[in-house]
């Protein structure tokens, strides 16, 4: 594995194994120049308390349910179960006991059933007219 990276690092153009590298400055520090400040990583707390309150101060798995933490976890899971599991159950069962489209399984069952009642009674399968002729009323020629 070490050997296919030492081989891509070598495939890849110079600029790219150098970027790590570019921006960082070797020069001295001149005594004009400031250092820089770090900043806070957190916004001031308004002491007026007419400002927005960060629901992750008080609760840091704040799921976005309610500002009480028991309360927020709760309705998460509440949520989560008939969202997921009660949709999951009750979507697949409603899917599979959807009616058939076109009748197709209902058609071969009935085909199949057909067929072995034919082969049992020792008739042929298809008959060599489709429709019984003496029931068929055709016009006379002279009606022509």
């Amino acid at each position: 594995m070490l050997s296919r990276l030492s081989r891509l690092r070598l495939a890849s153009p110079r600029t790219v194994s150098v970027l790590s590298t570019r921006f960082v400055s070797q020069s001295k520090a001149d005594s004009a120049v400031s250092s820089t400040a770090v900043t806070e990583l957190f916004e001031p707390v308004d002491q007026t308390g007419r400002g927005e309150v960060n629901p992750f101060a008080k609760n840091p798995d704040f799921h976005g349910f309610s500002t009480d933490p028991a309360e927020d976890v709760r309705n998460m899971r509440v949520g989560f179960f008939f969202g997921i599991s009660v949709a999951l159950v009750i979507g697949g069962t409603f899917v599979h006991y959807l009616p058939d489209q076109g009748m197709r399984k209902w058609a071969r069952r009935e085909a199949e059933r057909l067929i072995q009642l034919r082969e049992k009674d020792g008739l042929p399968l298809i008959e060599e007219n489709y429709y019984d002729a003496s029931k068929i009323i055709l016009p006379s020629s002279s009606e022509d």
